[in-house]
């Protein structure tokens, strides 16, 4: 079976009424996406992210006729559509061949299923792409994972806050803490963190919580890679999870914000030299 992807690029206040109209027209599905590279990631609980520029995709059945439903969409929105042609394939195996086990640091790997890992004293965290954000091909993740690689996590209780795919907190179990307490808004990611547990054979050492359930004190370690912005809200809940010694790694952060994150736990947390990675922050912290 064929498809047919039709691309057309809108600004910001007219991405819903794009998005209407290929439904009317007879979309499958519409996807939104940056047409300009502008930085965003996840949004906060309750919030749609809309780019200031947006590419707006339909996908339609192969056999649709392209004449009027090209005429109408433009008519309608004022936008070129480009259209393309789309042969049917099993999709998550073609996303899977161009994802490959990953390295950080000196021994911690992220490995898609039916791949090897052949590095001697190698650990390995199994992870294919899934809907829940978190595969390590990010910077923000990547400078956890890296991180992480360096720690002695050898019977530490970790939080991962914000925690998408678990990948933060299953690499941690892997490199040896004995527990790790996962948080997230979004039910889906926690499902997704639960089976990345099974799959890695540490569930029994992951419990997950949604936002506003009970977190536990005395956390040696939190690790939360989201939003600046969300970081700096969630400083007066996250600095008393630890206590005097325990360590804050925070990541999601472009250069120019890592001062304002900085500040919003500072002074209960003293600070080593920011690490970045193509534009993006990552912050390392001891509490006071």
């Amino acid at each position: 079976m064929s498809w047919l992807q039709l691309h057309l690029t809108v600004d910001k206040a007219r991405a819903a009424e794009a998005e209407a109209r290929m439904e009317e027209l007879g979309a499958l599905s519409v996807t939104l996406t940056d047409a300009e590279d502008e930085p965003m990631l996840e949004p906060p609980p309750g919030e749609t992210p809309v780019w200031t520029r947006t590419r707006v995709t339909g996908l339609f059945p192969g056999d649709t006729e392209t004449t009027a439903l090209r005429r109408r969409l433009e008519d309608a929105l004022g936008a070129e559509v480009f259209l393309e042609p789309l042969e049917d394939q099993p999709w998550e195996r073609a996303w899977l061949d161009h994802f490959r086990p990953m390295r950080f640091g000196d021994r911690l790997w992220i490995c898609p299923s039916g791949q090897e890992v052949e590095a001697e004293g190698a650990v390995v965290v199994e992870l294919d792409p899934g809907l829940a954000f978190g595969t390590g091909t990010h910077p923000t993740t990547a400078l956890c994972l890296q991180w992480l690689d360096g720690a002695n996590l050898e019977g530490r209780h970790v939080i991962d806050y914000g925690c998408g795919s678990g990948i933060l907190g299953i690499a941690a179990l892997k490199l040896g803490a004995a527990e790790v307490t996962a948080v997230d808004h979004d039910p889906q990611a926690l499902a997704a963190t639960r089976e990345n547990a099974r799959r890695n054979g540490v569930a029994e050492r992951l419990r997950t919580l949604a936002p506003g359930e009970p977190l536990p004190g005395g956390a040696d370690l939190l690790l939360a890679n989201i939003l600046a912005n969300v970081l700096v809200e969630l400083a007066p809940t996250l600095a008393p999870l630890l206590p005097a010694g325990g360590e804050l790694v925070l990541s999601g952060i472009l250069e120019e914000q890592a001062e304002e994150v900085a500040r919003a736990y500072a002074p209960r947390f003293e600070f080593a030299p920011w690490t970045s990675l193509e534009g993006w922050v990552r912050l390392d912290g001891v509490k006071r």
